[in-house]
């Protein structure tokens, strides 16, 4: 057997489960049109108006998703290896930062480097991943280098990007940029960014040995190791691209509001993490889709927005939003344990 052959077959476990059945995203789509619908009723009872036939606020919803799916498309990435990534909105506010300085016009007042204006998008873009590819190769390098938990080796790096923001500029926002870097954030541009994203790596992980070897080391490590997979390498690899992602998401943040703020991207990984584990990416690794981390932020768009709908005070959105990540959570737990039986 080569090793090519061991490597298809460790990872056949949790592809092939998956294949059985209907794919879960269709029972992932029916709780989103179920609470659409629900929030449709309560609109006509509570504030006499139709939640589903607003366009403006569809729309909204849309944009709002964009961001977050962008970083719950690497997010998923990082947990079907079974791992997890807590950094990634601290890398939001930190690639927002540093890109949008290169991006500033020779117009505005007060440019963070007034040497360095008006210059191709190319470039704040180019900066702006490289930033996040950065970030996800250290956390890569120290998961697989030095065996320390996912957990801890984010954190740090949730901690340190952050501190990076607000110390690039002092805590001063930044802006007066280009019109060719704010065009990303405009119209629709931010959801076609999304889309082309998760259509990339949804191919990758489905039909690419990148993908194979993603869910294998998620299924089972040691046998990934033994059929051959260099899993430090690998691994490496998945954080680099979910640190990219999280760049990007960091751009299309800054561009959207045409300024880059040190707080940019606060609970960002969160709302990433909820959007995978709602749209069936399994906690424990060797389980998850793009499609349904699509799915999964469209629902939690869907229900962020019906909140603020039906005049719900922020407060108990973010109690609410809570509840939702723990059901999340205990209903993976529950699949996982139907599944061994």
């Amino acid at each position: 057997m080569t090793s090519e052959q061991a490597t298809a077959k460790a990872a056949a476990p949790a592809i092939s489960k998956q294949g059985r059945r209907l794919p879960p995203e269709v029972s992932i789509l029916l709780v989103l049109i179920g609470i659409a619908l629900i929030y449709e009723v309560l609109g006509w009872i509570f504030v006499g108006q139709s939640f589903l036939m607003n366009q403006q606020r569809l729309t909204i919803i849309i944009l709002q998703v964009s961001v977050i799916g962008i970083i719950a498309v690497g997010v998923t990435q990082v947990i079907i290896t079974g791992g997890i990534d807590l950094s990634s909105g601290s890398v939001v506010g930190m690639t927002a930062m540093i890109a949008a300085s290169f991006a500033q016009a020779s117009t505005w007042a007060r440019p963070v480097y007034p040497g360095l204006t008006d210059l191709p998008f190319i470039v704040p873009l180019a900066i702006g991943l490289g930033i996040g590819l950065l970030a996800g190769i250290v956390n890569g390098a120290l998961i697989a280098q030095t065996k320390i938990p996912p957990f801890i080796a984010t954190l740090g790096m949730m901690v340190s990007a952050r501190g990076v923001a607000k110390w690039y500029t002092k805590g001063s926002p930044v802006s007066g940029l280009t019109d060719q870097f704010n065009f990303i954030g405009t119209g629709i541009w931010p959801v076609v960014v999304f889309l082309v994203v998760a259509f990339i790596f949804h191919i990758a992980l489905r039909y690419t040995r990148y993908g194979k070897f993603t869910y294998a080391i998620g299924a089972n490590v040691q046998a990934a190791r033994v059929s051959g997979i260099n899993v430090e390498r690998h691994l490496i690899k998945v954080y680099a691209i979910a640190g990219v992602l999280a760049g990007l998401a960091g751009i299309v943040t800054a561009a959207r509001a045409q300024t880059a703020q040190s707080g940019m991207g606060v609970t960002y990984e969160l709302d990433a993490i909820a959007a995978a584990v709602i749209g069936g990416t399994s906690l424990t690794g060797g389980v998850g889709r793009i499609t349904g981390t699509v799915i999964g932020a469209i629902i939690l768009g869907v229900m962020i927005s019906g909140f603020t709908f039906l005049r719900v005070d922020a407060y108990y959105q973010e109690i609410i939003k809570g509840v939702i990540i723990v059901a999340a959570v205990v209903v993976d737990v529950y699949r996982q344990k139907k599944r061994k039986v």
